[in-house]
């Protein structure tokens, strides 16, 4: 296949997304009256509502016809203050059809700030679920409680943590920082007890996925789970991606998992999973759904400003690895060219990105400014000789072994007394563990730090990638600390405890090893699926993981809670 530039992509996406798209900009009362004019369908995807700001929703459905061959569907949409409709102060009409996968969405305008809603959609003979959202605050607000996720891999178990997220009755919105589907075949990763619990792919779907038929039906069953269909109801959201909704280790121009040969084009392929996003997720591009920029910033109230990022799409480079810096025959890693790479001008929100964030960041007179992104912002540095480690099952021996020796060091210099230099040597030769994130792009992190500084404005970062539970310091290169960060765990993906194949008995001192080993992380657990909540007054934000004990069925309990504090 030919190869397109990114500018003959842009193009083209504009050409298909055009044509494609439905959502309607309404601000007045249209009747529904008329439903001898809509259509038979079934409302088997739930709803959504999305993207609210101090006038404006995005409300969501699918609408699938029951007449087989219909290709466009009519249906009537109501907004109301209470639960029986009978406040009814927005509605409308709106088709939808085969184009766009029959999803729906309307961006109603000229709301009243601050107000619960509800919503639902109406078909011929049947009504959509009822859903709850809201409006933000426009001016003073003095509690905000948010839902953090990432990371729902559908064969790997039930999305129970969304289920337990719907259940808190405070709870203001949802921030989901991609991950929300990931690309993979049926015998792909994490899919080893998939047909035990009931969670596999249909057999048109059951590939890697590629085209936007493929992405399409991978919504559809994603969105057949439970708990993912009670959360979206229950409270609007705010989402952006992360690199399985196109494909593993996405950069922009190509993927870890893309191989060009076999699966063609890559802007072909990414061009098909932004469209079949867009249209599956109760969002409003910033720049209308041709457009793959996704950054987009809200503000609540005066209390806190949520600058929604891409660290994968639009600008960032292809990740270093470090196989491409060990000499096949010797062995012996490159040291020297390793740190000139990593240490050179390489882009991860791109300097446009960057330009807008740091504007947005001058301009927000909220209290607290919140970065919802991808991956983790920390350093995660570890000892070397850790990432020389092949055979996974040493693990726990060489990491029970560093930890004794970095206690030694930590007692002799809280004694006054001499460190043995091997003994430190061992565990401050540091090297970071995961190129894909901020640590693979120091450069752009430090200038993201100074803009901060600068403005003297600390962050509070979230974020997910990772499937496990992480609570660091911000520390920037003159060892000044200009925020904090909170990551998320996983949904339902794995966490460390497959990766590093680390018996259960041994998941605690693991966490204990690395929050000992890292400087700036003061806290983690890697083997625990969950959420995060945010509970934000003016005075601090609380951060709260909840850890739910099964994902095999949909029969589960929170079985642990941590709690973190800032400013502690």
């Amino acid at each position: 296949m030919t190869n397109f530039s990114r500018r003959d992509f842009l193009k083209l996406t504009v050409a298909a997304l055009a044509v494609s798209s439905v959502s309607s900009m309404v601000t007045g009362c249209a009747t529904v009256s008329d439903v001898h004019n809509f259509s038979r369908v079934m409302f088997s995807h739930g709803v959504a509502s999305g993207d609210a700001t101090q006038n404006s929703i995005i409300l969501w459905t699918r609408a699938l016809p029951l007449q087989t061959g219909d290709r466009v569907v009519n249906l009537g949409w109501q907004l109301a203050f209470d639960a029986q409709f009978s406040q009814v102060i927005r509605s409308g009409q709106v088709s939808t059809s085969a184009d766009r996968d029959f999803t729906v969405k309307v961006d109603v305008q000229e709301l009243p700030a601050g107000l619960n809603y509800f919503y639902r959609f109406i078909g011929a003979d049947t009504q959509s679920t009822v859903g709850k959202t809201k409006t933000l605050v426009s001016a003073q607000l003095t509690t905000l409680k948010l839902a953090v996720f990432s990371c729902s891999n559908y064969p790997a178990g039930y999305f129970n943590a969304y289920r337990e997220a719907a259940l808190q009755a405070d709870l203001d919105a949802v921030i989901h920082l991609g991950d929300y589907i990931y690309e993979h075949a049926a015998d792909g990763y994490a899919t080893e007890k998939s047909a035990e619990i009931g969670r596999t792919f249909a057999a048109d779907n059951s590939s890697e996925i590629l085209s936007l038929d493929d992405y399409r039906k991978r919504y559809a069953l994603y969105r057949t789970d439970a708990g993912l269909q009670q959360l979206h109801a229950a409270v609007p959201w705010y989402l952006v991606w992360d690199d399985h909704e196109i494909t593993n280790d996405t950069w922009h121009s190509g993927a870890e998992n893309h191989q060009t040969e076999s699966e063609g084009d890559f802007l072909v392929r990414r061009m098909a999973a932004v469209r079949a996003y867009y249209e599956w997720l109760p969002i409003r591009p910033p720049q209308g759904e041709a457009s793959v920029q996704i950054y987009r910033s809200f503000d609540f109230g005066n209390l806190l400003s949520l600058h929604l990022l891409d660290t994968r799409v639009i600008a960032r480079d292809e990740q270093l690895d470090y196989k491409n810096y060990s000499d096949n025959k010797t062995g012996k890693f490159a040291a020297e060219r390793f740190a000139t790479d990593i240490s050179a001008e390489r882009s991860l929100l791109g300097q446009e990105q960057l330009a807008w964030l740091s504007e947005k960041l001058k301009q927000s007179n909220c209290h607290w400014q919140l970065l919802g992104q991808q991956i983790l912002m920390s350093k995660m540095h570890l000892p070397a000789e850790l990432l020389s480690v092949q055979d996974y099952s040493k693990l726990p021996e060489k990491l029970k072994a560093l930890v004794e020796v970095k206690t030694r060091v930590l007692k002799a210099q809280e004694a006054g007394k001499p460190v043995d230099p091997t003994d430190f040597a061992r565990v401050n030769q540091l090297m970071p563990y995961n190129l894909d994130a901020w640590d693979g792009y120091p450069r752009e992190r430090e200038q993201l730090y100074a803009i901060a500084k600068q403005l003297n404005k600390p962050l509070v970062v979230i974020a997910g990638d990772t499937h496990n539970a992480w609570y660091s310091l911000l520390v920037d290169q003159h060892d000044q600390q200009v925020g904090v960060e909170f990551a998320t765990p996983s949904v339902s993906s794995p966490g460390m405890e497959y990766y590093l194949q680390v018996p259960p008995a041994q998941t605690e001192a693991l966490a204990h090893a690395f929050s000992l080993l890292i400087k700036d992380l003061q806290w983690c657990n890697l083997h625990q699926r969950g959420f995060m909540q945010l509970s934000v007054t003016r005075d601090r934000i609380t951060c709260e993981w909840l850890f739910i004990d099964n994902i095999l069925s949909e029969n589960y309990q929170v079985v642990a809670r941590h709690h973190q504090i800032y400013p502690s």
